[in-house]
């Protein structure tokens, strides 16, 4: 998840100062370095032992993270297929040893190897070139964060990496149109955010029917709408804390406290959304939720610690979710139309006896309690809920 250091300007005055800091997230650290004026910054968060410390491991991935046959059994998505459909990944800056890093994720767990010479795996920059951005080590780790999301959940999905030349959120933009102009590709997942803003300032980058543009909330708890979780195109994903439990699901979850959540002032509510009593006037975020929260269902990562090594680690944020649901939407093969202008953030809307809900939990303080604590039905941190496997989507 990232956040834009400047303001989206959205018609009348454009805010002026960067979005609220992260929400202090016990036993994690964000990964990223704060943005410059009129860039983005990453916002995906390692998990960290009590004294502040990463968990890592050379070896072996931490035991206390997430593996994909877990991912998989806690949303039932076990014995599921895309018949090889592609996600798209949106992030910025270079990140050389992509395919060597995942490469040695897919083996740990038993995955079927994704390489660019078998065409699983593509890197691209954001107008589709093999000249590729510079390095920098907060986005190679988003990227390592971002891929091994999608091979946990759908492991038979090709990838498609799309590298920005920098974190503005146009060049941002351009690889996500870059992105679904590309055969095969049936989801895009964009880990980043910033301030509220308008479609109509921003929504050429986004509005793809047929295609399921997921967007992360953030992760700095309740504060109001981010974007382009908040655009009207969008399937908007928050966060949970995802925990084993001796329960008939064998998993329990709630509220993720760090997932952002809130109503857009600028950008028309989804019409699928009208019975859901969201108390927004406009569109209100978020739609669906996935496992988020850094100790407690954070994924295990092989990333890098540098331009040329790499370790283990434990990883989550919203950053963690929206692949996530990306690839539940490839695994059904509903997206939405291209034909008659159908959006697959509305799909979820039509099926929520396919999904989780999650009725426990909130991410701050609200006027409206719905929007930033879980209840029965629709609520804004977690939204409709997380997947029962592929139904829902």
């Amino acid at each position: 998840m990232l956040l834009v250091a400047a303001a989206l300007a959205t018609g009348a005055t454009a805010a002026t100062a960067a979005p609220p800091a992260a929400k202090a997230a016990s036993h994690s650290v964000k990964v990223c370095s704060d943005a410059r004026p009129g860039e983005a910054a990453c916002a995906a968060r390692a998990a960290t032992d009590p004294a502040g410390k990463r968990i890592t491991s050379n070896a072996l991935p931490p035991a206390s993270a997430l593996t994909p046959a877990q991912l998989r059994s806690a949303y039932r998505l076990t014995g599921t297929a895309s018949g090889g459909r592609t996600v798209a990944i949106v992030d910025a800056y270079g990140y050389p040893n992509l395919e060597r890093d995942l490469a040695a994720y897919r083996k740990q767990f038993g995955l079927t190897a994704c390489t660019s010479a078998s065409g699983c795996l593509k890197v691209l920059n954001q107008t589709g070139g093999t000249s590729l951005p510079t390095f920098n080590l907060g986005w190679a780790q988003e990227q390592a964060l971002d891929v091994d999301a999608v091979s946990a959940a759908c492991p038979d999905c090709k990838i498609v990496v799309l590298q920005a030349k920098s974190a503005s959120f146009t060049d941002l933009g351009t690889a996500v149109q870059t992105a679904a102009k590309l055969p095969g590709v049936v989801a895009i997942s964009n880990s980043y955010g910033g301030s509220d803003a308008s479609d109509a300032s921003y929504g050429k980058y986004y509005n793809f029917p047929g295609i399921a543009v997921t967007a992360s909330a953030g992760d700095n708890g309740y504060q109001g709408a981010s974007y382009p979780a908040a655009s009207s195109y969008v399937t908007a994903v928050g966060g949970t804390s995802l925990n084993q439990a001796s329960n008939a699901r064998g998993w329990t979850e709630s509220v993720w406290s760090g997932t952002g959540s809130g109503c857009s002032a600028y950008n028309a509510p989804l019409a699928a959304a009208a019975n859901s009593g969201t108390g927004c006037a406009k569109r209100a975020m978020n739609d669906v939720a996935a496992a988020s929260d850094p100790s407690n269902g954070g994924l295990a990562v092989y990333y890098p610690t540098s331009s040329t090594s790499s370790t283990w680690g434990q990883f989550g944020g919203t950053s963690e979710a929206s692949p996530i649901i990306a690839s539940v939407y490839a695994l059904s093969g509903n997206t939405g139309s291209k034909t008659t202008g159908t959006y697959a953030n509305s799909i979820p809307y039509a099926h929520t006896a396919s999904l989780f809900d999650v009725a426990s939990g909130a991410n701050g303080t609200c006027t409206t309690t719905q929007w930033c604590t879980a209840r029965t039905g629709w609520d804004g941190p977690t939204g409709l809920g997380t997947p029962n496997g592929t139904g829902g989507f």
